[in-house]
């Protein structure tokens, strides 16, 4: 069972071929990021427009990685079915991998598999096999019942997992993601896009204890909320210039010392991995589960991993981190699952985007 993955819900176009959910046999990525730091974030319009000019080299890519040597009408005899992300994500980004997906699948007569691509993120994880250089997967696949954190700059969720497709979403959260909280405290302390690693490689020079910043308390135990944090942090920042709150943010970084800036960068990231941190343990505890994963580009975080290990009972197996942001290759084993599960195919002459799609 080989499936071809297409992911455009951000700013990556990606196309990746996995065989019978466990083998990466090719993992295209071509990241747009670039042309968006230079406004802090990702700007829709500009990342419709690289998906459509990067779409068919990237898919051509992916192919030709996978099927080396092959004639590309006899790349796609290999290919089993093709598996799109259809959403959560932005509608100009999702539009073209979805389009794409239909063609291909009606042109080359192939099953077409609608994936979420927050579930998607989950399923990096139980890809076990390369031959591709420069990848260090997991040992084995992840045991049901499974815990799987997403963490990224557009999902914060805690999800429960029974088996393949049988999952109960426990919580999430309801304002920013810590991806996207990390986005804007790296803005406010005038640090490069994208905020996780800038936030993460200038707290290790500052001093997590230097400041006392507040954890949401929220009525429903597992949900999260940055938004608060992210408001605390700039009116320490305004303070500790001797400003109000009517000071503009976007003038806060030049007044700071370069260790203030560190501590509020080391203070922030505790404590907004805390508090991730604290809902997988409290949900560990209740639901005792035989693996917990991870996914999402934060999943990388090395503070992340780090009070995991000191917390956590059981340890976690990670996959290599190419595979941790947005690509095909997670879209793609999510494809071989739904593919070897019997699940429903989608039309390709009546599939539309859902850009506001959940768990």
């Amino acid at each position: 069972m080989k499936i071809l993955g297409i992911e455009t819900s951000c700013d990556e176009t990606a196309a990746a071929v996995v065989e019978n959910g466990q083998k990466l046999l090719s993992n295209a990525v071509l990241s747009s990021m670039d042309l968006h730091a230079a406004y802090g974030g990702v700007v829709p319009e500009i990342a419709a427009r690289s998906h459509i000019e990067a779409i068919t080299p990237v898919i051509n890519q992916a192919l030709e990685t996978a099927f080396p040597g092959c004639h590309p009408g006899k790349q796609w005899e290999q290919i089993d079915g093709i598996a799109v992300t259809y959403g959560a994500g932005l509608g100009g980004s999702l539009l073209v991998g979805v389009m794409s997906a239909r063609t291909y699948a009606i042109t080359k007569n192939k099953p077409l598999y609608a994936i979420n691509h927050v579930e998607g993120h989950i399923y990096a994880n139980f890809l076990t096999e390369t031959s591709l250089p420069g990848y260090s997967l997991r040992a084995k696949q992840p045991e049901f019942p499974m815990l799987g954190l997403i963490v990224s700059g557009g999902h914060s969720q805690i999800v429960l997992w029974k088996n393949h497709f049988d999952y109960q979403l426990l919580g999430q959260t309801t304002d920013d993601a810590i991806g996207e909280a990390f986005d804007k405290v790296a803005k406010l302390l005038g640090l490069p896009y994208p905020g996780g690693p800038s936030v993460g490689k200038l707290a290790q020079s500052g001093d997590a204890k230097a400041y006392k910043l507040p954890k949401a308390k929220l009525k429903e135990k597992y949900n999260y909320s940055f938004s608060g944090l992210k408001t605390a942090v700039l009116r320490l920042a305004q303070s500790e210039i001797g400003e109000d709150h009517r000071f503009p943010s976007f003038k806060v970084a030049e007044r700071l010392s370069e260790a203030q800036k560190a501590n509020i960068a080391a203070g922030f990231q505790h404590t907004a991995v805390e508090t991730v941190v604290d809902k997988v343990l409290m949900a560990f505890e209740e639901f005792m589960p035989k693996s917990v994963v991870i996914g999402g580009g934060v999943a990388a975080s090395p503070e992340l991993r780090k009070q995991l290990a000191q917390r956590l009972p059981l340890p976690i197996d990670y996959t290599d981190p190419k595979l941790m942001t947005d690509n095909g290759a997670m879209i793609a084993t999510l494809g071989c699952f739904h593919a070897m599960h019997n699940k429903p195919t989608a039309d390709p002459y009546s599939l539309e985007i859902t850009p506001n799609l959940s768990m």
